[in-house]
């Protein structure tokens, strides 16, 4: 059994502005997917990372984040799709992984993970075939229509989905082919693989591991490295 991580990073990064991709935008002096890729690249488990970036990135990506980091776990940089979806498919097509790998499933916007974390998925995808991080929400969440509270849920039982994601190779192709053929749109890929009837188990995640998806993010992950460096100093 093998451990492949996916790490799609083809997204045009909208919110952040600026005119360039968000993994690209320098965290602490290096790029944001340079870091995500460096955590992967260290964990002795992880056995091969696949990049899926925008198909006028191949190059980019591969010249000034590849190659300079000498990752040598970087199976390929690949062309991805439109949507995050259509890239994973692309990945998952191109990994060429036997049914009983494993698959991580990683966004290049979350540079904060950590290796506690990577063990837990792959302990528990091992285990189970498929589980996602997540961490329990702190606030009172409302359901809301045309500007009016609809109803107050149960907090308790609300977390907020993270990645890593882990699936056996197997499982999560399956849930990939069905929603190909039925035209299903998940907003991650746990939710394909619930829609296909299989049960995915959630680990505990860490409010670190935050996606950095507006300008906003930057400093906040800027001012958790800061700490971590000094808790390791």
């Amino acid at each position: 059994m093998n451990v492949r991580v996916l790490i799609p990073a083809a997204g045009a990064g909208r919110r952040m502005g600026g005119g360039i991709n968000k993994q690209y935008l320098e965290l602490a002096g290096q790029p944001i997917l340079a870091r995500t890729l460096e955590v992967f690249e260290q964990h002795p488990l992880i056995d091969s990372i696949l990049m899926i970036v925008s198909p006028a990135e191949i190059a980019f990506c591969t010249e000034e984040i590849v190659v300079p980091g000498n990752y040598r776990k970087v199976a390929a940089v690949i062309a991805g799709g439109l949507e995050r979806q259509d890239s994973v498919y692309c990945g998952l097509q191109a990994c060429n992984a036997d049914d009983d790998d494993l698959i991580l499933i990683h966004d290049g916007a979350r540079p904060l993970v950590s290796c506690e974390i990577i063990d837990r998925v792959i302990a528990t995808a091992q285990q189970h075939g498929a589980c996602l991080t997540a961490v329990p929400v702190k606030d009172t969440v409302k359901s809301v229509h045309k500007g009016c509270v609809v109803d107050t849920l149960d907090r308790t039982t609300l977390w907020l989905a993270q990645t890593p994601q882990a699936f056996r190779y197997d499982l999560i192709r399956a849930a990939y082919d069905r929603a190909a053929a039925l035209g299903l749109r998940g907003t991650d890929d746990a939710q394909l693989v619930e829609l296909a009837g299989f049960t995915v188990r959630v680990v505990q995640g860490d409010y670190r591991n935050l996606k950095i998806t507006t300008p906003e993010d930057l400093p906040v992950a800027e001012q958790l490295l800061a700490a971590e460096k000094k808790v390791g100093a």
